[in-house]
């Protein structure tokens, strides 16, 4: 521990990344200090992961009660499903109180100094925090940013926070319009339409790109499209983007053809939710005190240490992790970042593997993948010069899928042919997000199918879904 600062190491920004950081830290042996403006825990624990993921869980429910034909095949009747949304509102609030508590409970269980305030740089090794009370400098020989993200909000949409919502508003679910439009196709709008169709509301998602789920696997993709949209109460527009919505009652949704800019129709919903990504909260962070540019999009430079650049130089005892960095923006990805800062402070050298990082959308049934889709590894293939081959399995031949009646999905291994590297693997179906793990420590040890397909799994599970596509890599 350094004498000659306030803390050994201060933080801003107490979300999921800054939060591990902090007790990596300690662990270390760093004095350490976290500074947060806003509410503790960041986006994941208020607005995103953590309360998002109750309201999946409980409509999820209200879906499975309300498939009579699936619950007969299992010997089951039931009779009316009924459902409270504020029953179900309360179920998300109430968890984002405990897990936030947990959370600062933890830090100060630590020792972790929590200092309430917008912290900025102030200079080299030094933060100023503007509190209530005033403001105050603190010396610290190492700073990490840790500021996050917030809803990307297009040109042309105004947004009342009521009827024309993001997702900050929409995991309140303060109410259950009959019809919802969801702006954009990822994670957060699949996830919702998720659950406004499990809760009876009819959709409509809007895509600007050609395709649905553009960041997904296009095989993932398209059984994706087949088991959670074309069988519910969805409508789907793609190469059309939303020129302007108007809150009200109706919201008037304008909406053109993304390549041309031709208007294309107007929609008149009860309601909007705008799911078109997220922007770095990355302004006011004092930078400039220490030579640091934002890139064209506004991210912090970093490299695989997650020291900050400037001109491509790291700026000495300056890190930044999570989403403020671009890098990855999930929330497990920002507290592996913030490991890796801390294991850089403490002189131990280490980098991030961001093709062995996981993601998940937890629908129903979930979709998950870690590394490479395969255009991306034909892609890597033809510049490297190695071919790249493909193996699959289907959830209907398991087993455990089978007891379920849970058997829509697919996984998918990407490998080199030459070594057998596996080089991505994405699963749809019952429990992906669970089973990725398994593909994740594999590309993490940068294994090959040749060993892999000698792995035992239990039987009957869902992870021999991999077992199969492993085995069928070498067949």
């Amino acid at each position: 521990m350094s004498h000659e600062f306030d803390y050994d190491l201060v933080i801003i920004g107490a979300g999921v990344g800054g939060h591990g950081a902090a007790l990596h830290a300690v662990s270390c042996g760093l004095k350490t200090a976290i500074i947060e403006a806003g509410d503790m825990g960041g986006t994941c624990v208020n607005r995103g992961c953590i309360p998002s993921k109750a309201l999946l869980a409980a409509s999820g429910r209200v879906r499975e009660l309300k498939d009579a034909h699936h619950l007969k095949t299992l010997g089951i009747q039931l009779g009316s499903v009924e459902f409270d949304r504020q029953a179900i509102a309360d179920h998300a609030t109430n968890l984002v109180a405990k897990i936030q508590g947990d959370l600062t409970n933890s830090l100060k269980r630590l020792g972790v100094k929590i200092i309430r305030g917008w912290g900025k740089i102030a200079g080299n090794q030094k933060v100023s925090i503007t509190t209530d009370s005033g403001e105050e400098i603190v010396t610290a020989k190492d700073i990490i940013l840790s500021t996050g993200s917030v809803p990307f909000v297009p040109p042309g949409i105004e947004v009342d926070g009521k009827t024309v919502f993001t997702s900050d508003q929409a995991v309140k679910l303060e109410s259950l319009p009959d019809w919802v439009a969801i702006i954009g196709s990822g994670y957060i709008g699949l996830e919702f339409a998720d659950i406004y169709s499990a809760l009876g509301s009819e959709i409509t998602i809007i895509e600007a790109l050609p395709q649905l789920m553009p960041t997904f696997d296009r095989d993932i993709a398209k059984l994706a499209e087949r088991v959670l949209i074309n069988p519910r109460d969805i409508e789907t527009y793609s190469g059309i983007y939303a020129k302007k919505i108007i809150p009200g009652s109706p919201v008037v949704i304008e909406l053109a053809n993304f390549q041309t800019k031709e208007d294309f129709d107007v929609l008149e919903v009860d309601a909007c939710l705008v799911a078109t990504g997220r922007i770095p909260a990355t302004q006011n962070l004092g930078l400039d005190a220490v030579g640091v540019e934002l890139d064209r999009r506004n991210f912090i430079p970093v490299n695989d240490k997650m020291a900050v650049l400037s001109d491509g130089e790291t700026v000495p005892h300056l890190w930044a992790i999570g989403d403020a960095t671009g890098k990855m923006m999930l929330a497990h990805a920002a507290s592996a970042q913030g490991i890796i800062a801390v294991e850089n402070i403490c002189g131990k050298p280490k980098n991030v593997d961001y093709l062995s990082i996981p993601a998940a959308a937890f629908t129903h049934p979930e979709i998950s993948y870690v590394g490479l889709t395969e255009a991306q590894a034909k892609e890597k293939g033809e510049a490297e010069g190695f071919t790249v081959k493909v193996a699959k399995s289907y959830f209907k031949g398991n087993s455990k899928a089978l007891a379920e009646g849970e058997t829509d999905g697919i996984a998918k291994v990407i490998y080199r042919q030459d070594t057998g590297e596996v080089l991505g693997v994405h699963v749809f179906g019952i429990h992906a997000s669970d089973i990725i793990h398994e593909a994740s420590a594999a590309i993490a040890n940068r294994q090959q199918v040749q060993h892999l397909a000698h792995l035992v799994h239990a039987h009957p599970t869902l992870s021999e879904v991999l077992d199969e596509a492993y085995k069928r890599a070498i067949a």
